[in-house]
Parts: structure tokens; sequence; C-alpha cells
């Protein structure tokens, strides 16, 4: 299976080339060499996770080069559930792109779709900091092409801004790369978890300042304010299919934050000690508190899901910022509650679409097929805010509980609940305008609704709709399996001793050769 770590980058790398250079041409040959690639990548994705759930770390070696010197991609519990987690996602995206056709709107969407891909599982099973940079660059240029496709004046605009921002984030990068190499001589993760706990107390403001300007990178990529206003125009303008991929976007920020700061920089490293509370934490607050007014305060469907995803990266970044085992275990269950339902709101934003002008939140024509798209969104919606029964209600709860014990639980409390009642009074303004009041004025005015959209479109959602239902019947072990991994990070030996390759402590104190 070790050698199978490599396939979800190997894999859309061969498929999209292929794409371009043979089937240009041809969408229907296009479709089916894409769903291929997203089903293999689902398969890999859950063998990689059912390796990996026993609490083993897969080691790929390129070149047969070992780490410290080589490339390597590292897959534990972690990386193994992000990886599923994008592939699962992607697949429902690619059947909705399929059934509504938004495919034949351009002649390289399948293939910026298979490069997309391929930078964010790179992201998610590099080993070093390095080939993390590259691996960014990667989706963010096949995002931008993803994000301009069938065009249009506010598209591209969107587009430039995205761009600008996020390599304003890539430069940001590269000077902390360049820190942290001329501190410690290394930009493997591992042996940087090493090196860094050997730093002289007395000389920690270089690997320090490398530190927060990681930080500031990596919120960046999760659209943490004051670092989100590329994310609510990006997203709103993007096509539908490519914002709801995008959802796994911002979750990629959040990965490097909790893989570097529970590896390298751990809570407990007396050079970076407390700045994820004195930053991460304020910073946090603000995005969930701005994101639920972007909410209530949005004029057009697409914009307002757009500032849920701000609210709802602040949630997660709330959990994170605590940085216990109880915190990060929080995180981990509302980032897959968090992308899913926020792929399933974009989709449904664009099924709403259908028969309308746009999506300002006024009264128009009715929805097409509005009785079943009024119903997904309901659910999605639920979902999204955070009230009982599904997965929204039960991660606020958990990251609630593990904030109980933060000297500033009385804060993150009242905004959690302040911005819950906003998020609720905003998707419920939102609902009854497009799918209430839309409906009276199309019998008034005796306007034929637009023919309605494809059944694969509604597929793709349900699909979508179903996984948070499972992830909230499944909580008991979804939150065990979000412990173990939060185990794991904090208690990274295994980590350390398999990239490495020396023997490792295990938790019952026994070796373990690699």
């Amino acid at each position: 299976m070790t050698h199978w770590l490599i396939l979800p980058i190997v894999l859309p790398a061969f498929i999209a080339p292929f794409i371009i250079l043979a089937a240009r041409y041809h969408i229907t040959i296009q479709r089916v060499l894409s769903l291929f690639g997203a089903l293999a990548l689902v398969a890999v994705g859950l063998g990689l996770s059912v390796e990996a759930s026993g609490g083993d770390v897969m080691l790929y070696r390129l070149s047969d080069w070992a780490a410290p010197f080589g490339i390597v991609l590292v897959g534990d519990r972690l990386s193994t559930l992000m990886v599923t987690l994008t592939a699962v996602l992607a697949l429902f995206v690619l059947l909705y792109v399929i059934g509504s056709k938004w495919d034949e709107r351009g002649r390289h969407f399948h293939a910026l779709f298979q490069f997309q891909l391929m930078g964010i599982m790179g992201a998610f099973l590099t080993g070093d900091l390095f080939n993390l940079f590259v691996f960014f660059e990667v989706l963010l240029i096949a995002s931008y092409g993803l994000m301009i496709h069938a065009g249009g004046t506010p598209r591209l605009r969107a587009g430039v801004q995205y761009v600008l921002y996020n390599l304003l984030g890539s430069t940001l990068f590269l000077f902390a790369l360049g820190a942290i190499y001329a501190e410690t001589g290394t930009l493997n993760m591992a042996d940087l978890a090493q090196r860094v706990a050997l730093i002289d107390t007395g000389a920690t403001v270089g690997i320090r300042i490398a530190a927060v300007l990681l930080l500031m990178v990596f919120a960046v990529k999760a659209a943490v304010v004051p670092l989100h206003f590329w994310l609510p125009s990006s997203y709103a303008e993007a096509p539908g299919p490519v914002a709801a991929l995008f959802a796994i976007m911002t979750k990629v920020g959040a990965y490097a934050i909790i893989r570097v700061y529970t590896l390298i920089f751990p809570p407990d490293l007396a050079a970076t000690a407390d700045l994820h509370t004195t930053w991460l934490l304020p910073a946090a607050l603000l995005s969930l508190a701005l994101g639920m007014i972007g909410v209530l305060a949005a004029k057009q469907l697409d914009r307002m899901v757009a500032f849920s995803v701000i609210g709802s990266m602040g949630m997660v970044m709330i959990s994170i910022a605590l940085f216990t085992p109880e915190g990060i275990a929080a995180a981990l269950y509302y980032i897959v509650h968090s992308t899913l339902a926020a792929g399933a709101l974009f989709l449904i934003a664009d099924l709403a679409r259908a028969g309308r002008d746009n999506l300002d939140l006024t009264a128009q024509p009715q929805v097409a097929g509005a009785k079943l798209t009024s119903a997904l969104f309901f659910v999605a919606a639920i979902a999204m805010v955070g009230v009982p029964p599904l997965s929204g209600f039960l991660g606020k709860l958990l990251i609630m509980d593990a904030a109980a014990e933060n000297d500033y639980w009385v804060w993150i409390w009242a905004v959690i609940l302040g911005a819950s009642l906003l998020s609720l009074v905003g998707f419920g303004r939102a609902g009854s305008m497009v799918f209430w009041k839309s409906r009276s004025v199309a019998l008034q005015e005796g306007a034929t609704p637009a023919e309605a959209p494809s059944a694969l479109s509604y597929v793709a959602v349900g699909g979508l709709l179903a996984l948070l239902v499972a992830h909230t019947l499944l909580a008991g072990p979804a939150t065990q399996y979000a412990t173990a991994i939060s185990n794991q990070l904090f208690g990274p030996e295994r980590y350390l001793s398999t990239v490495l390759e020396t023997p490792g402590k295990l938790s019952d104190g026994k070796e373990e050769a690699h």
C-alpha cells in the first residue's frame, strides 16, 4: 500500500495532459476519463485511510532518496482523511458538472479540474515545506483557470483579485522558507521538528519570525480575517461547481496550520509559545463574527454562501487555536461537515440560477424545479447554520465543549452563539426570498417556469447531503476517529521515526524499528 501513496498525485497528473493532447475536442471522452479518475481517487483514498486507521504512517521516497535529503510523501490518519474527503467532494462536483453541462462552456475544464486535484492532493501528502509551496502554486494556477471558466468581466476581475492576494501569500511563503532554511538547514517537516526543538532559547528570533510568516501564509489560504478579502468575490463569481470544489481549498490552509503547528512548532515549544493564542484565536473569532454578519447583509445568494464559508472557517480556526487534543479533534469533525455543507450550498445556488437572470435576494420569477431545490436548500442551510439535528450542531457542541477549559471561553461561546443566530436569520431570509416570494411573483405575473435541472445534478447535491446525514448518524465513530487523529498529531514519535527511518518510541514504551 505504501506505493499507492503517490497515486493521488500521479493519477490526475497523467489524466490532465492526456485530456489536453488526445481528447481536447471530445467532451464525452473527457468526461469518461475525468470520472474514472475521480472514482479511482475515492478508491485509493479509502484504501489509504484503512491502512492508516491503525496508526501506521506510510512513507514514499521519490527516486528512493531518504529524508531529509530526498522528497518524501507521508500518509498518516490526518493526510489520508483529507485525501479521501477531497476525492469524495470532487466526485460529486464532477457528477454535477456533467449533469449541468458546465464543462461544455470551455474546452479545458476537465484538464484544469485534474490539475487542481493534483495540487490539493500533493499539499495533503507532502512531507516537506518546500513541496508544500510547490503544490500550493499548482493548485493556484489551476484554480485561476477554473475560476474564469466561461469568461465574463466580473469573473475575470474576481480572478485577478484572487491571484494577486494568493501571490502575496506565496511571496510571504518564500520569505518564511528562506528564514527557516537559514536557521535550520532543512525544510523536511520531520527533520525540522527535531532541529527546531534544539535551537537555543536565546537565538529564537529568526525561527519565531518564520513561524509568524507561515501563520500569515496559511491564514491567507484559509481566508482568516483580516486576510479574507479575496474570498467573497472570488467564490461568488466563480462557476457554481468550481466554487463547490473550492470548499476544500480553505481547508488546505487549516490542514497546514494543524500539521506545522503540532509537528514543527508544537504548543510546548518555547520559541513559539502562545503564538496561536496571541494571533490566531482573536482572528478566528473575528472571522466567525464577520462571516456571519456578511451572511446577514449579503444581497446575492452565492455571495451569502461565500460569507458562510468565511464564518465556517472561523469556527474551524477557533477550535484549532485552542491547540489541545480535544480542540483539534473537534476541528477535524467540523472540517468534514463544513466542506460537505459548503459544497452542497454552492451547487444549490447554481441550481437556483436556472430560470433567473441573477441570484439577487429579491422577488424574481420562480426557480426551476423549485420544490426539490428548495427542499435541498432547507437541509443544507440547517447543516451550515448548525441547528439540530445535523452535524453542524454536533460540531459546534464539540468546539464549545473543547473551549470550556480555555481562559476566554465566555468570549468564544458568546461569539459562536451570536454568529449562529445571525446565520439563522440570514439563511431564513434568503430562503424565503428565493423560493417563497419568487413563487408568488411567478403566479401573479403568469410566468412560465424554466426547464428543471437534470436528474444527475440533483443526484450530486443529494449525495453530498446524504453524506452530511451519515456524518451525523455516525457522529460517535467519527469523533472517535478524529480523537485518534488528534492523539497521533500530539504524539508524533511514529511520524518522525518513519520519515527519518530511526527507531521510535510507541505509546507503550516499546521501541519500533522501521
